[in-house]
């Protein structure tokens, strides 16, 4: 592969990729970094890559692959137990999504969710891979993509529900 098929295939996808780098790390800066790192692997090695396949899923791959060696460098990766059926025994029913909610809203309760989830729902729902792209690109199995799918959501309408009712206990309280 050569610079123009690298310009031309996988250079306009930066903006994709810096959306989920600054997602991951949620600090301009550093998602300038993990991003411009990304493109200087990527660039390294397009030599690997297929033209005709998902160059996005590809950089995005190699997006998540630097930012877990960074935060294994930065003693940020905390290995814990599974703890999808303990968050799921916890969410007792599914209540309706209010409907006046802001993208504001719904960014603020995605971003409090526990990464497992948040990192689903935002290749998912936000970037809209494919449940078997978010499977190869978190190293998951499918099937795991569409339990903690499901349960961010579940959570995600929970905390929603939350937020819209204590704004309303406020306004009329």
């Amino acid at each position: 592969m050569n610079w123009l098929a690298f310009e031309s295939e996988a250079l306009p996808l930066m903006p994709d990729v810096y959306r989920v780098a600054y997602w991951l790390v949620r600090d301009r800066t550093e998602a300038e970094d993990l991003t411009q790192e990304t493109f200087t692997q990527a660039l390294r090695g397009f030599h690997r890559y297929t033209p005709g396949t998902n160059c996005r899923a590809w950089l995005v791959t190699i997006l998540y692959r630097l930012n877990g060696k960074r935060r294994m460098r930065l003693g940020q990766l905390k290995l814990v137990e599974d703890v999808d059926e303990q968050i799921a025994e916890t969410i007792a029913f599914e209540p309706p999504i209010p409907q006046r909610l802001t993208d504001e809203d719904i960014i603020d309760a995605v971003e409090n969710l526990p990464d497992i989830f948040s990192q689903v729902i935002l290749l998912t729902d936000v970037e809209e891979f494919s449940y078997k792209e978010t499977a190869e690109l978190l190293n998951i199995p499918i099937g795991t993509v569409m339990s903690r799918l499901h349960r961010g959501r579940s959570v995600l309408r929970q905390e929603l529900t939350l937020k819209f009712n204590r704004e309303q206990l406020a306004v009329n309280g």
